[in-house]
């Protein structure tokens, strides 16, 4: 399978569209810190279960005017789609907003591929690295942001207090090139 990563313009806008599909939440990473650092351990669930982000109104024009997205193409499909915000600066990161790929191409390395052609395209921006955010519980995620050599550099204990998700986390994330 031969997958091509190119940047979204207003020839393949119609790639924003991308529909969000169901991801198996299976455990959670637990994050601390001490004086040596950050550290983390698994704990998995008892039960699985299905969550489906809500879909977003990607507008070219406002993710042009934050940052640029990425696309994964088997053919002229986009199976992949990565947003980014380089109006980080401050941090010398370029933010990686969602990243999501179609289920059927799912552990195929497509997702670590928009990841790799997003580093030049910061490195030409005067960035450093790139960062992100992943839910405490989503463990799949966590365990791919880890494998994909980013380190864990934050946590964040409040985000969920007044919603349905109360008592989740959010764990931020940071790769060097």
């Amino acid at each position: 399978m031969t997958i091509t990563i190119t940047r979204i313009t207003q020839v393949n806008e119609a790639a924003l569209r991308l529909p969000n599909q169901p991801f198996t939440r299976f455990g959670h990473l637990i994050v601390s810190y001490d004086n040596t650092g950050w550290h983390h351990r698994e704990q998995l669930d008892p039960a699985s279960s299905q969550q489906t982000f809500p879909e977003e109104d990607y507008q070219l024009a406002a993710i042009d005017a934050a940052g640029f997205a990425l696309g994964a193409f088997a053919g002229q499909q986009c199976i992949g789609l990565a947003t980014f915000e380089d109006d980080f600066h401050y941090n010398h990161y370029l933010y990686l907003a969602d990243l999501k790929v179609n289920s059927q191409y799912r552990r195929h390395g497509v997702a670590k591929q928009l990841l790799e052609v997003a580093g030049p395209i910061a490195e030409q921006r005067g960035l450093r690295g790139l960062c992100t955010i992943a839910q405490g519980s989503n463990l799949g995620a966590n365990r791919f942001y880890l494998a994909s050599g980013f380190h864990i550099g934050g946590l964040n204990t409040n985000d969920y207090r007044f919603t349905s998700q109360q008592g989740d986390t959010d764990i931020y994330y940071y790769r060097e090139f």
